[in-house]
């Protein structure tokens, strides 16, 4: 099995381990939220972004964002109490979540971190399955009690 084939498996494995209710879309290439949210059939809004962030060595974060909305760094240290935040790089991203930049998912992370949910997440929702052209449609109320996340206001609107 290729690494994208055995990634999506996790992912897929620790949505039924939730007891997730899904339905898996896979898709070809895409180029921009835009694509991947007319690939998937879904609102740019209802495609759930997942980045992963750093608050100190060891210590990350994983955060739900809303594919119309951006994070509001200021709102997001508030909430986590800290003064500075970074977005990993490549390499580290994959090191601490299992998966490639692109496919992140709280979904199997070979390390469990926190999750903060937007609260702008709501319905359907599509999150990415662990590989490229592999997505989940779930309900984002679903898919925040499955993961413990904590909901929390940490986006603003997207900008153009």
């Amino acid at each position: 099995m290729s690494d994208d084939t055995d990634r999506s498996a996790r992912a897929l494995a620790a949505a039924d381990a939730l007891g997730l209710s899904y339905e898996v879309t896979r898709h070809g290439p895409v180029r921009s939220l835009e694509e991947a949210a007319a690939a998937r059939g879904v609102e740019p809004a209802a495609v759930v972004k997942t980045m992963v962030v750093r608050l100190a060595e060891d210590d990350y974060r994983f955060v739900l964002v809303p594919g119309d909305r951006e994070i509001a760094w200021p709102k997001l240290r508030a909430e986590l109490g800290v003064n500075r935040i970074s977005m990993p790089d490549a390499d580290t991203a994959l090191a601490v979540t299992g998966y490639v930049r692109g496919t992140i998912t709280p979904l199997g992370s070979t390390t469990v971190w926190p999750v903060l949910a937007d609260e702008h997440l709501a319905g359907p929702v599509s999150i990415g399955g662990g590989a490229h052209g592999v997505a989940l449609t779930v309900d984002a109320t679903e898919l925040v009690t499955s993961l413990d996340a904590t909901v929390v206001d940490v986006t603003d609107p997207a900008k153009g």
